[in-house]
């Protein structure tokens, strides 16, 4: 059995080891040049989780042709912003019937779609698509820590599929059906950890850190609700457990990109440091389109937007949040 990984990087890279465990083969895509020479030779992926040796069975190509023959499943690990271009490039070379897994997590700017129904819109099919998220640091999936996420199909018998690949006795994988519930929890909390990073840049404690998990938990959980996801998904390993990983970890470029932020460092000069795509710098614009056009109160949302792209200083940025007046906690849900 064959699975081909779009996008070859620090998550790409830790979940072809995952899925070489069972699969004959795994092969590698990737948009940079010197990575297929590397880990056909090497075994190391020279940018990214650069000191893990990659099992024997696994290599890599920059050709989706060569990546995708002969597949029995796929697992589309892209940057959000570059989702859409990537699958139409590779739709071709896409059979009808393959199995996808999506593991990129963000919301489209402009349209407000989550990232499996991108691929939908591709490739066609969306019966054939699985999402799967949680609190999942690639620096120890890779070395093999204990680790859990939840994995939600349209079809029981595709989610069966990728959680019999990925599932071992240091990864556990849960089902779900509420693909856009993990989806929107996934990407939005993305927003919530560069607002804890932020803070923590900042010298808050960590009392302030409970609250903005806490209340930026309540905020994905409206914008679940409203999306037409289950509110409960959000209590669960997509929501809960992958808010808690990337607001408190060190290994969450979200998390460490608020940090520099607050030190004084552009979004620009971060990622261009690190070679790695702030998915929640991203997220945050398109969340705020799409809390707006669903009428949802998104309050972290709307200042972390006006901070990174409309010149708001951190001073303006706590006065709004602090001068709003409290309400009912759980307001803006359906507990029904």
């Amino acid at each position: 059995m064959k699975i081909a990984v779009i996008g070859a990087g620090s998550w790409g890279t830790a979940i072809s080891g995952v899925a070489a465990a069972k699969a004959d083969e795994v092969m590698l895509w990737s948009h940079d040049e010197p990575v297929p020479p590397s880990i056909n030779e090497r075994h190391l992926n020279p940018l990214y989780l650069t000191d893990y040796t990659l099992p024997e069975n696994v290599s890599a190509t920059c050709s989706f042709e060569e990546a995708l023959a002969g597949a029995a499943g796929a697992i589309v690990v892209v940057p959000s912003p570059f989702i859409r271009a990537t699958i139409r490039s590779a739709a071709r070379y896409v059979a009808d019937d393959l199995p996808i897994l999506c593991l990129t997590k963000g919301i489209e700017p402009h349209t407000g779609k989550l990232m499996h129904e991108v691929i939908a819109e591709e490739l066609g099919h969306p019966e054939r698509i699985a999402a799967l998220t949680g609190p999942n640091h690639a620096e120890e999936i890779c070395r093999g820590k204990v680790a859990a996420a939840v994995i939600a199909s349209e079809t029981p018998q595709v989610g069966e599929f990728f959680k019999e690949l990925l599932i071992s006795p240091s990864f556990r994988l849960y089902a779900s059906n509420d693909m856009v519930g993990i989806e929107t929890c996934g990407a939005v909390k993305n927003v919530i950890a560069i607002a804890c990073g932020i803070a923590a840049g900042a010298g808050y404690g960590d009392n302030t850190l409970a609250l903005i998990m806490t209340r930026g938990l309540a905020e994905i959980s409206r914008i679940v609700c409203a999306r037409g996801g289950d509110p409960m998904t959000c209590m669960g390993l997509a929501g809960m457990g992958d808010l808690v990983a990337t607001c408190t970890s060190p290994h969450s470029r979200n998390r460490s990109f608020g940090v520099a932020f607050a030190g004084g460092e552009s979004l620009e000069h971060y990622q261009e440091r690190t070679h790695m795509i702030v998915e929640g710098a991203a997220a945050v614009q398109s969340t705020a389109e799409l809390a707006r056009s669903l009428g949802v109160d998104a309050p972290i949302t709307f200042v972390l937007e006006s901070l990174l792209y409309n010149n708001m200083t951190l001073d303006e940025a706590l006065n709004t949040l602090m001068g709003r007046v409290p309400t009912e906690e759980f307001y803006g849900l359906d507990r029904d």
